[in-house]
């Protein structure tokens, strides 16, 4: 059972940076590409960020790129995005999500996500 759980997320000011955490209960974790996506209020649901399994190649939507970085530790499962300079629009619920292999655009596993609300 792969089981991946996000924290946090909270309510910060316009500018402010957050950093998300995921950490994955699959084994070995290196065979996994990660990323994260986000979700608003009556929006689709919509690709973030990507980070591959060997390499740490990482892979970014244009709306976050410049001001978030996705990374990964293999030693401890987990992976991160560190949000910086945020804006209101980056309001969201942001889960996390596993690909078995290369990354796709349709994960194998998912988060229960973790709200982030940015204030003006």
């Amino acid at each position: 059972q792969v089981q991946l759980v996000e924290s946090g997320g909270g309510l910060v000011q316009t500018g402010d940076s957050l950093r998300l955490s995921c950490a994955a209960s699959v084994t070995p974790f290196s065979r996994f590409s990660m990323g994260w996506f986000r979700q608003a209020p009556g929006k689709e649901r919509e690709f973030v960020a990507a980070i591959s399994r060997i390499n740490g190649d990482t892979y970014y939507a244009d709306s976050v790129k410049g001001r978030f970085t996705m990374s990964r530790d293999n030693a401890k499962n987990t992976v991160y995005l560190q949000m910086n300079s945020l804006k209101p629009q980056d309001t969201a619920e942001y889960y996390c999500a596993a690909a078995l292999g290369p990354w796709k655009e349709k994960p194998d596993y998912w988060g229960q996500g973790t709200q982030v609300t940015v204030s003006t």
